[in-house]
């Protein structure tokens, strides 16, 4: 069924041979993807190619990742970051086309794991700092784009705690209040978190956006690469916030971090705040226990500000 939904392989060859001058010889369907279809495509070259495809109505969400993916590729020093190669619909779906990275497998503790996994905190940590050093008007995106399958709201704001209020929280609590979930205390939290955030100054950097385990892996042959991105200029605590909220990232990937370039004072008091937003995205996309998770973030943050 898979195969079946993909472009037409005709179609799909002429659309590569216009976009990138390559002659496709075969494809086949990969694991990994929980949005879209996944495909490892091979070029009469040797070369492989990575592709995702959906229908042409997400075309705007391949295009924003196809945006993120770029900027953090030109942000980068050494950390890799899959270079999108071509975006765009073919035989009524939409394409993206990006470098095949050839992920490693049993990624757990110990040993060059170990230390691979401190390079990639420490490569997240340049990345970051080196971001620094390209212009922008503040805090936000050029773009609105999506966190998931969810619209993720951006423009440009000055303040940081009044970004956070209002195009991150506010929107995802306003979509579960359309939905029929009210959350006790959402409003009150709302409403303190200007004064919570306000003494707290982060610089505007270049963050990935949506770094769970699932989007960072290590590489064979060394290295490692992190990958569907939800961009924007932010705080950069925001993605060693989520690398803690499903787990995966081995302590050693914070050390490197760390060591690196180390987080301010007071960033643990900020965890759940900034993953918050993360638990109200997916209770609004998968619901479920999502929403008690979400309901005692906003309890016990309450708690914290009285």
């Amino acid at each position: 069924m898979l195969a079946a939904r993909l472009p037409q392989r005709v179609t799909l060859a002429i659309w590569l041979q216009h976009q990138l001058g390559v002659k496709l010889q075969g494809q086949r369907p990969v694991g990994g993807g929980c949005i879209h279809r996944a495909w490892e495509l091979q070029l009469a070259d040797g070369r492989r190619l990575f592709a995702k495809t959906n229908r042409a109505a997400l075309l705007p969400v391949l295009e924003a990742e196809a945006d993120g993916l770029a900027a953090l590729h030109q942000a980068a020093a050494e950390l890799r970051i899959p270079q999108p190669l071509a975006v765009g619909e073919a035989a009524g779906e939409a394409v993206l086309v990006l470098e095949w990275l050839q992920l490693e497998s049993g990624q757990g503790g110990g040993g060059s794991h170990e230390h691979a996994w401190w390079q990639l905190g420490a490569q997240l940590a340049a990345l970051h700092r080196g971001s620094l050093n390209q212009s922008g008007p503040g805090f936000g995106w050029g773009r609105d784009n999506f966190i998931g399958s969810a619209p993720q709201p951006n423009g440009w704001m000055s303040r940081w705690a009044d970004f956070f209020q209002q195009r991150r929280l506010a929107p995802q609590l306003q979509w579960a209040a359309a939905s029929g979930h009210q959350l006790p205390g959402a409003d009150t939290l709302l409403e303190r978190l200007p004064t919570w955030l306000g003494t707290h100054r982060p610089e505007p950097c270049l963050v990935h956006g949506d770094l769970w385990s699932g989007n960072a892996s290590l590489l064979q042959g060394g290295g490692g690469a992190v990958f569907d991105p939800a961009v924007y200029r932010g705080d950069r605590e925001v993605d060693l916030a989520m690398a803690q909220l499903f787990g995966g990232f081995p302590a050693s990937f914070f050390a490197g971090y760390n060591a690196t370039w180390p987080l301010p004072q007071g960033h643990r008091q900020r965890v759940e705040l900034y993953n918050l937003y993360h638990q109200l995205n997916h209770a609004n996309l998968f619901g479920g226990g999502y929403w008690r998770q979400a309901q005692a973030s906003i309890s016990h943050l309450l708690e914290l500000t009285a």
